[in-house]
C-alpha cells in the first residue's frame, strides 16, 4: 500500500494514487482576498506560506479563545511578507478578534458628546497601530500592550476635535500641563499659583505660561444666548456685550469746540447753553433774555457759523 500523502503538501490531493482518497487538510484554507473565516479547526503554523489557518466565527469565540488564537496569528503574521493577501488576511482577522478591546476602551468615554461609532472607529485605528507594532517575543500580552495605544488614539481624537478654536498642538499640550501643575501647586500652596510659580514648575518662561493660559480660553465657547445662573443678576451674554456708541464720534468735536466756545461773548455762550443743553426753543430763549425770537435766531446762526469756520481752520 502506498503511503498517505503529507497533509502539509498543497499538492497532496492531486498526487494521491488512484483508488485512494486524498488526505483531508481541515486545518488550512486557501488565501483569497476578502475570504470569510472557515469553520473552526486546529491551527497549523508550520503550514506552507500560501495556506492560512482556519478561524472560527468571531461571535462564537470567548475571550480566552480569542486571546489564544491571536497569539497563533501573531506568530503566523511574523513569517508572512507584508503586502501579500495572506498577510492582510491574518492582520484583518487579528483586528476582528480584538475589537472587544476597542469597545471596552470606548466605553470609558460614553459621556462625551461625540457619537460612540466615531469613538470606536478612532479606537480601531489605535488597535491597528498596536497590531503592527506588537512583538510576541517580548513576553507581553497583547491586550496589555494594545490598550494604552487604543486609549491614546481616542484621547488624541478628543484633543484635536474638542477645541472650539483650532490652536497649535503645542498649546493644546501646554494647556494639559498647566492644568496638572496648577492642581499640584494649589494643593501644596493652599492657593492659586502665580504665573512665576507655574513657569518655575514647568521650566518655562512666564510669557509661555501666559500664552498657554490664553489658549485655554479657546477650548470651549459660550453661546450668546446662554441663560445666566440663578444667582446671576445679569442677563444673557448677548445682552452684556458692548455695542458701538455713536456718541463717541462727537468727543473729538467737543474737545475741539471747547477753546472756540471760550472765545465767545457771555451772551453767545448763554444762548448756546440754553439751546443745546437746556433744549429750550428760540422763543423761550427770547423770553429768558428779553429779546425777540428773530434776534435769537440771528445770534445763534452767527455763533454757529463762527464755530464751524473755527473747526475748518483747525483741520
Amino acid at each position: 500500500m502506498s503511503p498517505a500523502p503529507r497533509t502539509d503538501d498543497p499538492h497532496a490531493a492531486q498526487n494521491a494514487p488512484a483508488g485512494e482518497a486524498p488526505a483531508a487538510v481541515p486545518e488550512l484554507q486557501d488565501a483569497q482576498p476578502g475570504a470569510e473565516p472557515a469553520e473552526a479547526g486546529p491551527l497549523a503554523l508550520d503550514a506552507p506560506i500560501g495556506l492560512l489557518p482556519t478561524v472560527p466565527p468571531f461571535d462564537e469565540m470567548g475571550p480566552l479563545d480569542a486571546r489564544a488564537l491571536s497569539k497563533s496569528l501573531f506568530e503566523r503574521m511574523r513569517i508572512l511578507d507584508e503586502g501579500t493577501h495572506e498577510f492582510a488576511y491574518v492582520r484583518n482577522t487579528l483586528v476582528e478578534l480584538n475589537l472587544a478591546l476597542v469597545r471596552f476602551a470606548a466605553a470609558r468615554f460614553r459621556s462625551r458628546s461625540e457619537p460612540m461609532e466615531d469613538i470606536v472607529q478612532v479606537g480601531t485605528i489605535g488597535l491597528i497601530k498596536a497590531i503592527d507594532r506588537f512583538e510576541p517575543g517580548r513576553g507581553v500580552e497583547f491586550p496589555t500592550f494594545a490598550m494604552p495605544t487604543i486609549v491614546g488614539e481616542i484621547k488624541r481624537f478628543f484633543r484635536d476635535t474638542s477645541w472650539s478654536v483650532r490652536v497649535p498642538r503645542r498649546l493644546q499640550e501646554l494647556r494639559l500641563d498647566l492644568a496638572k501643575a496648577g492642581d499640584e501647586l494649589a494643593q501644596r500652596l493652599d492657593r492659586a499659583p502665580t504665573v512665576a510659580e507655574l513657569a518655575e514648575r514647568l521650566d518655562l518662561s512666564p510669557e509661555e505660561v501666559v500664552e498657554g493660559m490664553a489658549a485655554s480660553n479657546a477650548y470651549t465657547a459660550s453661546s450668546l444666548d446662554a441663560q445666566p445662573e440663578e444667582d446671576d443678576t445679569e442677563g444673557a451674554l448677548a445682552d452684556r456685550i458692548g455695542y458701538e456708541d455713536h456718541g463717541l464720534e462727537g468727543i473729538e468735536y467737543v474737545e475741539s469746540l471747547k477753546p472756540l466756545i471760550a472765545e465767545l461773548s457771555p451772551r453767545d455762550r448763554r444762548i448756546l447753553s440754553l439751546r443745546f443743553v437746556a433744549n429750550m426753543t428760540q422763543s423761550e430763549i427770547g423770553e429768558e433774555l428779553g429779546i425777540s425770537q428773530m434776534h435769537v435766531s440771528r445770534l445763534l446762526a452767527r455763533t454757529l457759523s463762527k464755530l464751524r469756520r473755527g473747526l475748518m481752520v483747525d483741520e
